[in-house]
């Protein structure tokens, strides 16, 4: 078949088509241009800000008396550049910034705005305001200088966030504050081993200035003289003389992204810390406090925080049901939510720091029992604990005993976000359960959920009923005296009794096939002892 005649193809460009073409990308260009600087403009002045257009129209000024953001665009309305200058400081290039306004996400944008207006709302002209800043900068440079105290070349993210004297410290960069990362959980560590390249973050505090109506002695420079002159390697600290500070209508604050429920006892440790009252606390009994608050963060609807019984499901066992006993307002068991926390020297942010870390390791066990399903389902199947608060920072799980279905208790005393104590209470006619207390507290450390905890339990305590079966089925086929009887079933008892961590090793070596993502008592958490190390 003969080809197609075929048009020859011509160079010369169609005038009037191109020039609408050109006149119509010209004015879509103008239109996002201008949509963006409107969209600036309008964000600027919901945070009282001032905004100036250069005269070419691709360049925006977001002004305040302490500071200016300058953004270029280009002419089809994308970010080129965005600079921050503060007072009297030459400006600087903010990437942050930058990548904020090309994704366009203007609410972040606009929260940076709002941090840098707040951190200079210091009563007095802007020189008292700059003297603010100045106080803000040598807290960072001394908290940055303690955050170097135990780094090494091979120190990882975790180890820093959970053991480092400051945590996992970011200095401030561009519009973004100086954040610590104090605490992370190990479901948190084993979500960013299962997705590389995930930033999965722990628990973070924001440090920053703000306004008071009384006076406080704010450093002006910095106070370490040597990072590791004082004891035990703790940094020491230059007097606060008049020369190196000031008094100003202002504190330094610990600021968090969502209020932390904190008991009674860690609020007064706080401020016998610090030196200053936390304001604006409203006390609540704390289990209350914790449920409310994993609720808010599990569940993407509104429930009602009323609700004291959880359904929480894991892998190769039945449902488990928790009653959280939410106490009352007793002293020892009160809380309040915590948004943030002032102090006006920076040699006990440490102190403050490991405070935190073990509310938050105490908070983390609470609310492993805290779900979103409620029973409303067959309950025959279901295994039933009762989690009660104890004094301080300890607390008892109350369960059916699997076979004599007497009540036993399991107490978790989280002496710190690293140390936790466990001590299991059984009827003393009852069978052990074959899980002793050190290998408790280790499941518990390793994996920081009590429905993980409790199912490494009744998996030992249905070895115990197996082994326990087999034997009465052996006396049944062989019968002898009931003296002689009776002492086999007390030997029994004391073989069970004495089989310690062998028996649990045998019980867990099924759970070896459980799939790493869906069971978290696997080799990565090391939730049910050492063995997982020996496999």
């Amino acid at each position: 078949m003969d080809n197609p005649l075929r048009r020859p193809v011509s160079n010369a460009p169609d005038g009037p088509l191109l020039s609408c073409m050109e006149k119509i990308e010209k004015t879509l260009n103008a239109k996002s241009m201008f949509s963006v600087m409107d969209t600036l403009e309008l964000l600027s002045r919901q945070k009282g800000l001032t905004v100036h257009v250069s005269p070419s129209g691709t360049a925006c000024y977001i002004t305040s008396m302490m500071f200016y953001v300058e953004i270029q665009l280009e002419k089809d309305g994308d970010v080129m550049d965005v600079k921050l200058a503060h007072f009297e400081e030459a400006p600087v290039v903010c990437d942050d910034l930058v990548q904020l306004l090309r994704m366009k996400n203007y609410d972040a944008f606009g929260k940076i705005l709002e941090d840098l207006s707040n951190m200079y709302q210091i009563p007095g002209n802007s020189k008292m305001k700059a003297k603010g800043y100045l106080a803000l900068q040598a807290l960072e440079k001394d908290l940055y200088s303690m955050s170097l105290l135990d780094r090494t070349q091979d120190l990882n993210r975790v180890t820093e966030v959970l053991n480092g004297k400051v945590g996992h410290l970011v200095p401030r960069t561009g519009g973004t504050p100086m954040n610590i990362e104090f605490y992370i959980s190990p479901y948190q560590v084993l979500e960013a081993e299962l997705n590389q390249g995930s930033q999965v973050c722990g628990t973070k505090t924001v440090v920053t200035i703000e306004s008071t109506d009384a006076l406080h002695k704010l450093p002006l420079s910095p106070l370490i003289v040597d990072p590791r002159a004082g004891e035990d390697s703790n940094p020491a600290f230059l007097q606060l003389t008049d020369e190196l500070s000031m008094d100003l209508p202002a504190l330094f604050v610990l600021k968090f992204h969502k209020p932390v429920p904190m008991s009674l006892s860690s609020i007064e440790e706080i401020q016998r810390l610090t030196g200053i009252q936390i304001s604006g606390l409203k006390l609540a009994p704390l289990y209350e406090l914790i449920v409310q608050s994993t609720l808010k963060e599990k569940c993407s609807e509104d429930l009602s925080t009323n609700k004291s019984c959880f359904l929480v499901s894991l892998p190769d066992c039945p449902k488990h049901c928790y009653f959280i006993n939410k106490g009352s307002e007793k002293s020892d068991l009160a809380g309040a939510l915590v948004s943030k926390i002032p102090f006006s020297h920076p040699k006990c942010v440490p102190d403050v720091i490991e405070i935190l870390r073990h509310q938050v390791a105490y908070n983390t066990l609470i609310s492993s029992c805290v779900s979103e399903k409620h029973i409303n389902e067959d309950d025959s199947e279901l295994l039933y604990f009762e989690v009660v608060p104890d004094k301080n920072s300890s607390f008892s799980v109350f369960f059916l005993h699997p076979v004599k279905e007497n009540l036993a208790c399991v107490v978790i005393d989280v002496i710190t976000s690293r140390e936790v104590q466990c001590h299991l209470h059984l009827n003393p006619q009852d069978p052990t359960l074959n899980s002793s207390d050190d290998f408790i507290a280790r499941a518990v450390k390793r994996c920081m959920s009590v429905p993980v905890v409790m199912r490494a339990v009744f998996r030992n305590a249905a070895k115990v009923k197996a082994d326990s079966e087999t034997q009465d089925m052996d006396m049944e086929q062989q019968p002898e005296p009931q003296l002689e009887q009776t002492t086999d079933s007390n030997s029994l008892k004391e073989s069970l009794s004495g089989a310690g961590q062998q028996d649990w090793v045998v019980t867990d070596k099924p759970n070896n096939t459980d799939s790493t993502k869906e069971n978290l008592s696997t080799a990565k958490l090391e939730a049910l002892g050492d063995n997982r190390e020996e496999k």
